[in-house]
């Protein structure tokens, strides 16, 4: 049997009627800049994260790169980040010359370990950039409570978090990406809203911030030909916007089927004594975007899953401080060692909505067989 890691095919053949539709209906208008669906398409996600403002741009990488330009996170000011990340959580602020901080993980959600935050506040830090990975939010609690106690702005890189809230101290559920200065959103094709090609969307509740996010998309213009800003040329394609649309009438059910799948995987491979399982952390509601273990022989065991046309994925093999575009920060091997084990052991699982239950029980069954 063969798995892919991710395919689009599945859900496209099931709601190809209304993807034809979405995308035929902006050829014919021809508004491909802008369109009218990507207003719509702003709003839904108005609607649907309680965010007051969201403003769709390129990809998540460039909502992250506009919203640090805005919120003065460069020119040689620091900001406290995790280095078990994708490159963009910190290269938005290298970008403005900024100075990524790291702090080491918390080796059960992989988020950012809080308790090691106000340890490297100084009077250069300006920001606290904390990531929602995989299946669940940081702490959102204790990072703001610092933010607010030492004057930092905070962006939450929501890009692999849509759908997940966090309730906490507040009572309510507030949606990743609503509870900082910004937040952003990705829809990258993997992700659990994934468009079929690159987009982003900026969300914040400060109406300054939201009309700085407007202007700095379309190179810094209040209107045409007006620039109040050097901005950027990023702007959600109104293609993608049509099929983004699409998905979000059916996210729910998305994000349901994928909390499914992951309770097979928890339950087929809770007596594997070479794996460890996800743990939720905080008061949250989690989403599977990605559904990783932490695996003895980890390297061994991707072969034996290739062997058997099962897709995995890896992230990330490699921490940012031990990267080379990194070198210049100073960091060295050990300086952060629960990230650089999570790295030598992580890997990822096959989970999307339209993945049957054979293949998943196939997946567990694979992975069992190489520990025997």
């Amino acid at each position: 049997m063969k798995v892919s890691f991710y395919t689009s095919q599945r859900e496209y053949l099931a709601k190809k009627d209304e993807f034809d539709r979405a995308v035929q209906s902006v050829i014919e208008k021809g508004n491909f800049i802008l369109g009218e669906q990507v207003a719509q398409f702003e709003k839904g996600i108005e609607q649907y994260t309680g965010a007051r403002y969201a403003i769709g741009v390129a990809s998540g990488t460039d909502a992250l790169t506009i919203a640090s330009d805005i919120l003065g996170f460069k020119d040689g000011k620091e900001v406290i980040t995790s280095p078990f990340t994708f490159l963009a959580s910190a290269s938005c602020i290298t970008k403005h010359k900024g100075r990524p901080v790291f702090v080491d993980i918390d080796e059960e959600t992989f988020a950012l370990d809080v308790n090691k935050i106000e340890e490297k506040i100084n009077p250069q830090t300006v920001g606290i950039l904390p990531i929602h990975l995989f299946d669940q939010m940081a702490d959102m609690d204790r990072i703001m409570d610092i933010a607010q106690n030492h004057q930092l702005r905070v962006l939450e890189d929501a890009a692999e978090a849509f759908g997940m809230r966090w309730k906490g101290k507040s009572g309510q559920y507030r949606h990743a990406g609503t509870i900082a200065d910004f937040g952003v959103f990705s829809f990258f094709p993997t992700k659990t809203l994934g468009g079929y090609g690159d987009g982003g969307m900026i969300v914040t509740n400060d109406e300054e911030l939201g009309r700085k996010a407007k202007y700095y998309r379309v190179h810094g213009a209040s209107k045409k030909y007006h620039y109040d800003f050097i901005g950027y040329n990023s702007r959600l394609d109104t293609l993608q916007a049509a099929i983004l649309n699409v998905k979000l009438k059916y996210i729910d059910d998305a994000i349901s089927k994928r909390e499914k799948i992951a309770k097979q995987y928890i339950e087929c491979l809770s007596d594997c004594e070479a794996v460890t399982l996800p743990t939720l952390k905080g008061d949250q509601k989690q989403v599977y975007y990605v559904f990783n273990i932490l695996a003895k022989n980890r390297d061994q065991l991707a072969e034996h899953l290739a062997k058997n046309e099962i897709g995995y994925s890896i992230y990330y093999p490699r921490p940012l401080h031990l990267q080379p575009c990194f070198s210049y920060l100073g960091y060295a091997k050990g300086d952060f060692p629960v990230a650089e084990r999570v790295s030598e052991n992580i890997i990822a699982l096959p989970i999307y909505p339209e993945i049957t239950t054979d293949e998943v029980e196939f997946i567990c069954k694979t992975i069992k067989s190489f520990y025997k």
